[in-house]
């Protein structure tokens, strides 16, 4: 679904976008870490926010846009997060807005706001407003990669998207651009991710297709259990196809929310493959289970398990940490029905160990996608939960990381 041709096109696939990425020098690594987005259209917007209590002030600025319904740009920058800064944060992530404003000719309120990057450190607002007016001097529609270059922070690479569908007789064009590595957990994850379609469509069903398809893909990850205070994904929706307007929840609504869907599974699935010194990704499928919530919280329990993720990383088919885990999940399970598969290969049946080919074993755990499979016999529910191993490298990363 997503080519290749497609996807370097990012954020600006889609009609009537362009978008920049440059150097303000707010990162220490002297990369891109300044990103503008733009709508030449007034688009309606969507988004959702991380559930942390500590929301930096880019968060508590950019729900009061969304809040407004439309908007005409997003700025980011990576290399500070502006969390835990008080009202100095407060004022500087309003600058940012007032700065974009000022750059393209639109309202404050119509310019979303994030960041990311070390917690508890002030925006330098002198290279920010620098990055935000070389950034929109530089819009073009083949901004989208050095935008996506612009708001990774320990990421390997930056994550993007794009494809079209056909909405009555228009070509609808979607794209996306996102980061995210560390301090995976819902809800949601050290992430951002910006998503632009030039569908025209009611801003409350935008909003209503967001939030229903983020509890079951963003919020479906894991690297290592830790929650944000800047995560947020939104939508820009501005209309330019020129398809008829999706106003309720017919067949046009139902072939934009699948496609939504598929973008949001997408960069889900890459940004828990992309986790910090990640050698392994780890698909936690959860199944006969009474309810999608007993599914998700023994997935998540599986899938948050130090214990789980170092064997896998060891290669080491230590099946006994993840019956363990799910014991554990607190949701009541039966033993005696509970079928665990690395792979396709049976490892834990019935209160008892299985006997498996080690051989075949062995080869499911040196490949680099991993399933576990886990059949609860209790219902029809079932989830799926995207993860990966925990590696030396995460231990480097994250014990050096201001330092």
């Amino acid at each position: 679904m997503f080519s290749e041709e497609h996807k370097s096109a990012g954020v600006t696939y889609p009609l009537g976008f362009t978008a920049a990425g440059v150097r303000a020098g707010i990162k220490k690594n002297g990369n891109l870490d300044v990103a503008v987005i733009y709508s030449e259209n007034e688009a309606a917007v969507a988004g959702v926010f991380t559930k942390n209590q500590v929301a930096a002030a880019p968060i508590r600025v950019s729900k009061i846009v969304v809040n407004t319904g439309t908007a005409h740009a997003i700025v980011a920058n990576a290399g500070c997060a502006n969390a835990c800064t008080g009202e100095q944060g407060l004022r500087d992530a309003e600058n940012m807005c007032k700065i974009a404003a000022k750059e393209l000719n639109c309202k404050d309120d119509d310019v979303i706001v994030a960041s990311t990057g070390v917690i508890g450190v002030n925006l330098p607002m002198d290279k920010m407003e620098a990055g935000i007016k070389a950034a929109v001097k530089e819009l073009s529609r083949e901004g989208s990669v050095n935008a996506g270059n612009a708001i990774i922070t320990t990421d390997t690479y930056s994550k993007c998207c794009a494809t079209e569908i056909t909405i009555g007789d228009k070509e609808v064009k979607f794209g996306a651009i996102a980061k995210g590595s560390g301090m995976i957990q819902p809800n949601m994850a050290t992430m951002l991710c910006f998503i632009t379609t030039d569908a025209d469509i009611e801003q409350k069903l935008l909003q209503e297709a967001l939030s229903e398809i983020t509890e079951v893909t963003f919020n479906m990850i894991s690297v290592d259990g830790d929650m944000s205070t800047n995560d947020m994904v939104t939508v820009m929706a501005n209309g330019a196809a020129g398809n008829k307007k999706i106003a309720n929840k017919d067949d046009d609504y139902q072939k934009f929310y699948d496609t939504l869907k598929d973008i949001c599974t997408e960069l889900a699935k890459r940004i828990a493959s992309d986790g910090e010194g990640a050698t392994k990704f780890l698909t936690i499928h959860v199944h006969g289970a009474e309810t999608f919530a007993d599914a998700k919280q023994v997935g998540m329990s599986v899938a948050k398990s130090p214990l789980v993720k170092t064997a896998f990383f060891g290669e080491d088919p230590n099946w006994g940490r993840v019956i363990c885990a799910v014991g554990y999940s607190g949701v009541k399970i039966s033993p005696e029905k509970t079928v665990i598969k690395f792979g396709d290969v049976t490892v834990y049946a019935h209160s008892v160990g299985a006997s498996f080919d080690n051989s075949a074993l062995r080869k499911v755990m040196s490949e680099h996608d991993i399933l576990i499979d886990i059949d609860l016999g209790e219902g029809e529910s079932e989830a799926t939960i995207y993860s990966c191993d925990l590696s030396y490298g995460y231990v480097k990363i994250n014990g050096e990381y201001t330092t």
